[in-house]
């Protein structure tokens, strides 16, 4: 081959890789992921792990490469607990921001405020909010990580069934979580021959809760609480029911899901009873169960950069950040195709469970999901019974 020839091939050798890393540049770009969560505010306990487990997620990913060669913008707007900051923030991120899925809000209340303005924009919502009619019925473009409010209830009455408790009291907040759980209570307490005496409503942001609690107490049929919140009241009504030397059994629902409620409620919070994903038991479980790995991954490398502990309301936003970013790499940097993809998820690991959605359950977790808990010396540790 003569030098000619050879200088010919040469630039072309030259002119095609210049061209291919031309275009893997072109290609490369920035894939923009929303989330909103209550970071400050009363719900600051669940928007605060939120925001900080999906970022933490997000750096991880982008200093592997991010999702196919593209960068994952993560952005976040604190809506501090409130419906209507979470309902702008959402149509900016959708209209302004051109995000391909939004993950939060943090409430039941602003997930069903925002709820509309997804299944409007066609955007993938996947909410950390727990109450069930966030996805029931089911909207084609919301999804939900953490589980079923009808689960934890069953979960609860089961164990009272088998205390021989048969009369209670349900305690809520008059929040969109709260509303919805009590709903749940009192339309499942018969079904377990379990009779509520006694159906109360309280302010989210109330401190003492005092008053509330001397009124149940006084009657004596009463045998145990169901408080049913995701705010510091929770903690306030175990305070308050210990005080008046009220000592019935305080259930929890799996709002109570963080060691901060317990250790703001203090000594009050021992014995309390609830029902709760397992990351919060992890060294508890068998060598063999197929969600311990991934919890010791999540709580290790949570901790390790937050020095806190890791929460269940971390571990929302954790699978649905994970949700996502599976279903942009299948799918690409498409809003429908994305929304396909995550429905088309089946037996996908998370914090929260083992997700399988289908287009008739879009929070693809079953009952197992859940185990009961209890606070023994100010941790959380699987319950036995008495």
């Amino acid at each position: 081959m003569n030098k000619r020839v050879q200088h010919y091939l040469g630039g072309c050798v030259t002119g095609v890789l210049l061209l291919a890393a031309s275009l893997q540049t072109a290609q490369a770009g920035t894939v923009k992921v929303g989330a909103i969560f209550a970071v400050t505010g009363p719900a600051s306990f669940l928007g605060g792990p939120e925001a900080r487990s999906a970022e933490m997620v997000v750096e991880k990913i982008n200093k592997a490469g991010g999702i196919n060669g593209n960068t994952i913008e993560l952005i976040v707007k604190d809506s501090a607990g409130s419906s209507e900051k979470a309902v702008s923030f959402a149509k900016q991120l959708i209209e302004e921001d051109k995000v391909v899925a939004i993950i939060g809000p943090s409430t039941s209340g602003e997930s069903m405020a925002v709820k509309k303005i997804a299944e409007e924009g066609k955007t993938l919502l996947i909410s950390c909010a727990a109450a069930e009619v966030i996805v029931d019925p089911v909207a084609s473009y919301v999804f939900k990580t953490p589980q079923k409010d009808s689960f934890a209830a069953q979960k609860i009455f089961e164990e009272m069934q088998r205390l021989k408790i048969s009369t209670i009291a349900i305690a809520a907040g008059n929040d969109g979580f709260g509303k919805a759980g009590k709903e749940q209570l009192e339309k499942m307490a018969p079904t377990f021959g379990i009779k509520v005496a006694a159906s109360e409503t309280y302010d989210s942001k109330a401190t003492d809760l005092s008053a509330l609690v001397a009124k149940l107490k006084a009657d004596p049929a009463i045998g145990a609480v169901i408080n049913w919140s995701v705010v510091p009241a929770q903690a306030i009504i175990a305070k308050n029911m210990r005080q008046a030397g009220w000592n019935v059994p305080l259930f929890q629902s799996h709002g109570f899901g963080n060691i901060k409620y317990a250790e703001a409620a203090g000594a009050a919070a021992e014995g309390i009873i609830f029902p709760c994903g397992r990351l919060l038991i992890v060294d508890s479980l068998a060598d063999n169960n197929p969600q311990k790995g991934l919890l010791i991954q999540y709580k290790s490398e949570y901790e390790a950069k937050y020095k806190e502990d890791a929460s269940a309301f971390g571990g929302y936003a954790f699978d649905a950040i994970n949700m996502v970013v599976a279903a942009i790499k299948k799918a690409g940097n498409d809003r429908a195709k994305v929304r396909d993809a995550v429905e088309g998820l089946t037996k996908f690991p998370g914090v929260g469970g083992i997700f399988s959605f289908t287009p008739q359950d879009h929070n693809g977790l079953d009952i197992d999901s859940f185990a009961m808990l209890t606070v023994k010396d100010g941790k959380f540790i699987p319950y036995k019974g008495q």
